[in-house]
């Protein structure tokens, strides 16, 4: 992975490269245990922690981890999961084609209007440039109404709550076509 987007009107290019996980450990760091990133779950969690946590990642088969940039700086974190084996594995029954995914904006001072939504459309967009997924399916916390509002905006269909053994979650699916309709609306 290693797209780009078009320019966003406003926004700039935003591209995709695999994370780093030694690299990019004190930059996730930052970014994952600051107070805007809750839901992130990583709060506490050390330099080291989060070291471990995406060397983990990145030995997984099914788990995979990437930097967003925006012109050229890191701005985003992504990643993707087969939730057959990870995340929801046991908690839904999954289809061909479906593939979990994760994003966090890194936390900021000063936010652009329609930043976070250009990066979650930029990030379906990678996952769907992969013809072989037919449908994205997330599980962000119950609570998390902003990230929820976004999900909707790119064609997310939530379906029910689920129990994760970390938090109450709501399990959505986003298929191509809805994606695709929601984005050239």
């Amino acid at each position: 992975m290693s797209t780009t987007t078009p320019t966003v009107a406003g926004i700039g290019a935003l591209t995709i490269r695999p994370l780093d996980p030694v690299r990019d450990a004190e930059l996730l760091h930052g970014w994952v245990s600051h107070p805007k990133s809750a839901f992130w779950m990583m709060q506490d969690a050390q330099l080291v922690d989060v070291e471990r946590a995406y060397m983990a990642i990145a030995a997984d088969e099914h788990h995979h981890a990437y930097v967003g940039l925006h012109d050229g700086v890191p701005a985003f974190l992504m990643e993707k999961y087969d939730p057959a084996h990870r995340e929801l594995a046991g908690l839904y029954e999954p289809e061909p084609g479906d593939v979990g995914m994760h994003f966090l904006v890194a936390p900021t001072d000063r936010p652009v209007h329609g930043f976070t939504r250009a990066v979650i459309t930029a990030v379906m967009a990678e996952l769907f440039a992969d013809p072989a997924t037919a449908r994205v399916v997330v599980e962000p916390d119950v609570g998390n109404t902003a990230v929820h509002a976004l999900n909707a905006a790119v064609g997310f269909v939530p379906e029910r709550e689920i129990q994760k053994p970390e938090k109450k979650a709501l399990l959505s699916f986003c298929t191509r076509e809805r994606f695709e309709r929601a984005v050239s609306a």
